[in-house]
Order: C-alpha cells, then structure tokens, then sequence
C-alpha cells in the first residue's frame, strides 16, 4: 500500500485510487494565502489546489470584467467585423445572424440580435436544422436568407470552415462576419472578417472562450465605435445586463472556468438572478429553482431544455425565447421547451441501453477498443452526444455515438477524457479522407461518416490512438479536498466554499470525504439515482445522493450494505426545501472503511 493514497484508498467502489489534491507546494501556497491576507484557510487551500497564487488570492474571489478583460482589439479580425457592424447600424441594413443549434449558438444569437434590435436594425436569427441541414451554413441556407433581403450575414458559434455556404455568399455579393470559437486550420473561407480567438493567427490568448465570450467581446468593441461616433444610443445598452445569456452559454458549453470566463458567470449570476430576461427567468420557474441561481442549475437544468428544441425539435426555440420581451410568451415556449426536454430524456434512456449492451458485448472478450464507437440505424441524431458522455463516463475512455440514416449517411459525435483531443484526430480523419466532414474541440467533437466506412473508422481510430497514446491520461483517481464530519457540514460551511467559486471545467467541485460513517438508510429514487443518509460517530447525519448510480458497482455495493461503515467521497451543495436551507452531498465515490 503506497503512502500518498488519502485514507489508504487505493481501490474505491468505482476502482479509483483517492489522492490529496494538495501537495506540498500548494500547502505552502495556501499557507501563504491564508497568513497574508483575510481569507479562511479552508478556501485557501481550495484556491492553492486550484493554482491561485498568493498574490492572486484576493483579486480572484472578486473577479472582475473589467480587470479580466483584454482591449477587444488584440483579438484578429474584431475591429475590422465591429467597423462592419458600425456600418449596419448606420444604414440600417438587415442582418441575418446565423447559428449553431446548441446552447451556445443560442446565446450567441440571441446577444446579437437584442444588441442590433436595441438600434432599431433589422435581424433574423436562423438555426439550423440538425438532421436536415447539419452544422454550420449551408449554400442553400445562405441562398435563401439573401433572397429574403439580408445585406450582412453573421455567423456566430459556426462558419470558420463552411467554404462552400461562404462562397455562395461571396458570389452573392453579401458580407459575412465570422464570430466562432472552434479550432481551425490555416485555410479560412471567405468573409469580410473572422474573429475566431482559436484561428492560427490569433495571439490574445482567449481561446478558452465560448462562442458568446467572444461575441460579447466584438459587441464591447462596436459599442466603443458607436461611442466614439456619438450615436445616441450607443449609451443606452447595456452589455453588463447581458452576462446572463454569457454565463449559460459559458457553463453549457464545459470551456475552463478561468480568468474572463470565470468573471463572465460570476457577474452573469448576478445578472441572472434579477430575473431581467423573461426566457431565463420562465425557465427558473419551470424547473422550480427554489433558492439562488448556481452554475449547477444552468448546466444540468435550464441548458437541457434551451437545448431540446435543437436536438428534437424546432432549433430555433432556444434563441428565441432568450430574446424575448413578453413574460406570457416566454411561459408558453418554455412549457414546450419542457415537453421537448422530457421527450428528450425517454429517447436517450432508449438509446443508451442500447449502446451500453453493444459496449458490453465488446468489452466482453477483453479490455476493448481504446475508442468506442456505437452505432445503431433507429437513433436520433439529436442526442448521439449525450449517448457518447454517457459512455465516455462508464468506460473512462473516449466515446463515439452514430446514429445512420435510412441512406446510410451517420451523424456522430464524441466525447473524450483529459489529454486525448478527440476534435485532432476527427479532422485527421477529414484530412484523410475517412470522413465526409468533422471537427471540434479536444473534449467534444462531432462527424459525418457512410455506413460502409465504420469498420475503417473503427480501425483507424485505434491506430491513432495507439500513436497518441503518450497524450492520454487516463484518470483512475480521484482528487480529494479533504476530510469533514457529516455535523461540520453546515450551511455556512457551503457559503464559504462557494466564495471561491463558481467551479466547473479548469476550476473543479471541491470534493470532500466523510471518514468511516455509517450507511444508516439507503434507496433508489428518480431514474436510478441512490438516495442515502451517513451518520458520524458523534452522532451528525447527512443525507446524499448518488446519480445514475443503481446500476453501478458503487450503487450495487452500497444499496445491499446498508448499517456498513464507509469512506464517501462527493461534493457539498445545499438543497433548498420551501425555503429552508440543508447541506447534502453528491456522492461520487465511496470505499468500505477498515
């Protein structure tokens, strides 16, 4: 047994080993922190595992935008497609904005088109549909919105490499601006300008931004403009009061929560709950957020149902209802958004036995293939990402879904682990000319295969993966804060963590272990979620819960070893109950205690 194993874990329920996220360094950093300034040495050693430095520490719990954000200008490209935005609003041209059928291409869309509608220009939003159109712009889409009179087309969260829509355009005679945040190669298509902070050109080091960031980014550049040219009504918008639509798109679309992102949903939390903008506030009504918005009920709550109308439905509901004045019409799209969403998740718990039966089969003979793919005629291409992040976090490998079309035509997409970019290998595989087209990032990527393909696609994806292998890092452990009591689990003690919050991607949950307490009551609720209460030796109880865990090792071990003492290892949160506050924690782990 090795001595760096936090409570001499070296095997939990889910076959994790359990380590001290904190190591000596940054126990001296926290230290630091917590010695030079006034901060509890609970958040201090949070911060310090999070790579805070000292000096850092006091500026971080208040981040601000101002502070945190660079001129927009040392982003390619921003001031010439800000000066063409200048443009439309002073000829009062019509503008068709163009976007990605996810969360962030909602928001994105929806940030531009209340910016242009705030100075009376004309705009469109068009989303895309996913099954008949795919990602990104399409020749005829673009051929259509010209028609109707569009005099500048903006693309925001897609067209970095949609050559042939662009041409059409060019051909056409109409300007397109590109505001996208996808990786690309050094060819780009045609367009008046393509603020992209992830294009080789691009030094200002904002490619962690979501597709929104950097539209609010362009958009704090064209107000500068109209500034400077004294439009009377360039004063009168206000940015700040948008960073509600920022945040969702930010938390929704899993980018590090670090540096401006992180200012974006702290400040857009703010934004939110004032409840300003009807859309969100509809669906904080429908989910029955009881209590202060968090990143959690952006994420897991209000994104699924913005998301609905684009996997299942119609994909412009989303964008749609975040642009909305109206409170009554925003109630109705968001019931239906709801009843969408709830559509969604039958279809998903459809789909992912289906996988997981296939993924089985295959892990049967052996270990498996490094990458997974799973594919199957009858799905839906709306919700193949879904079927791949569930498979991604059973097997703890990357993780394709395809769903083939009755012409044998497959929809996929893919979600990895740290330190494999699956988004590199898919455009590998375009380059190759194995895929009719894909791309991505190195956490999510999506493709367009033939049926006829899939075996070579199986086979080259595990021979890249082979030559790669020195970039996976397969994470078997888990990352622990520390220790506390089931009765040091106040609300107060939530509070504090929260200060160094919000946490997400790049700035991860505080995890925390009860030491050897009881399993005094444990059940199955909801879809295959494990309810279950802890009690201390000194008599403190807490109440847990484990997500889709029924059907787990963890779950399986726990629900028949009820009156067993047990090592848990999850995050705090506090659950609010007509409006009474009570601390519980996320079960994510757990291991019996000697």
């Amino acid at each position: 047994m090795s001595d760096d194993a936090f409570l001499n874990v070296e095997q939990s329920l889910l076959g994790q080993k359990w380590v001290a996220r904190l190591d000596a360094r940054g126990q001296n950093t926290a230290l630091n922190i917590a010695q030079t300034t006034d901060i509890p040495e609970i958040i201090a050693r949070i911060m310090a595992a999070r790579n805070v430095a000292a000096e850092e520490a006091s500026n971080f719990l208040s981040p601000s935008i101002r502070d945190l954000m660079p001129d927009p200008s040392t982003m390619t490209d921003c001031d010439t497609g800000a000066e063409r935005l200048v443009q439309a609003i002073g000829l009062g041209e019509r503008v068709a904005i163009f976007g990605d059928y996810d969360v962030d291409g909602a928001c994105s869309s929806a940030l531009l088109s209340k910016f242009l509608t705030h100075f009376n220009v004309p705009n469109e939003i068009y989303i895309p549909d996913r099954i008949f159109e795919g990602y990104g712009p399409n020749p005829n889409a673009i051929e259509e919105l010209i028609n109707k009179g569009a005099q500048l087309i903006v693309t925001v969260d897609c067209g970095s490499t949609s050559f042939e829509a662009l041409e059409k355009a060019k051909e056409l005679n109409c300007d397109v601006v590109i505001i996208d945040h996808h990786q690309v190669n050094d060819e780009l298509p045609p367009s008046v300008a393509l603020v992209n902070p992830n294009r080789q050109d691009d030094l200002s080091g904002l490619g962690h931004l979501c597709a929104a960031g950097v539209v609010f980014m362009v958009l704090v550049a064209t107000q500068r403009l109209l500034r400077q040219r004294k439009h009377d009504k360039a004063a009168s918008f206000d940015l700040l009061a948008q960073l509600d639509i920022v945040a969702l798109a930010t938390v929704c679309d899993v980018v590090p929560l670090k540096t401006l992102n992180r200012a974006y949903v702290v400040k857009g939390l703010i934004a939110a709950r004032k409840m300003h903008n009807p859309g969100i506030a509809a669906l904080m009504r429908i989910v029955g957020i009881d209590g202060p918005l968090t990143p959690y009920h952006l994420g897991f709550l209000i994104g699924p149902r913005i998301n609905a109308g684009g996997r299942i439905g119609d994909a412009a509901l989303g964008s749609r209802l975040l642009t909305l004045d109206d409170p009554e019409e925003a109630d109705e799209i968001a019931q239906h958004l709801d009843s969408l969403n709830k559509e969604r998740q039958a279809m998903e718990a459809k789909m992912l036995e289906q996988a997981e039966a296939e993924v089985m089969a295959e892990m049967a003979s052996g270990e498996g293939p490094s990458i997974i793919i799973s594919a199957n005629d009858g799905w839906h291409p709306g919700i193949v990402g879904l079927v791949a992040a569930r498979l991604k976090e059973r097997e703890h490998r990357p993780a394709f879904a395809i769903a083939f079309d009755a012409n044998g035509k497959g929809s996929g997409s893919g979600r990895s682990i740290p330190g494999f970019d699956v988004g590199k290998m898919v455009r590998q595989a375009v380059d190759d000319g194995l895929l009719e087209k894909g791309g991505g990032h190195a956490m999510a990527a999506g493709l367009t295969v033939q049926k006829e393909k899939l075996g070579e696609l199986r086979t080259y994806f595990e021979e890249y993966a082979a030559k790669n292998s020195g970039d996976v890092e397969e994470v078997r452990s888990l990352k622990i804060d520390g220790a506390l009591a089931a009765s040091g689990m106040t609300p107060d003690l939530v509070d504090l963590i929260e200060r160094a919050g919000p946490y997400g991607s790049g700035h991860s949950q505080p995890i925390f272990v009860l030491p050897a307490h009881q399993l005094s009551e444990v059940r199955i609720v909801g879809a295959n979620h494990v309810k279950l209460t802890f009690r201390g030796v000194d008599g403190g109880k807490i109440d847990g819960i484990a997500f889709r865990a029924a059907d787990n090792d963890m779950g399986k071990f726990l629900l028949n070893n009820r009156g067993q003492n047990f090592h848990v290892a999850g995050s705090i949160s506090v659950d609010y109950w007509r409006g009474v506050k009570r601390v519980q924690i996320r079960v994510l782990d757990a291991a019996l205690a000697s």
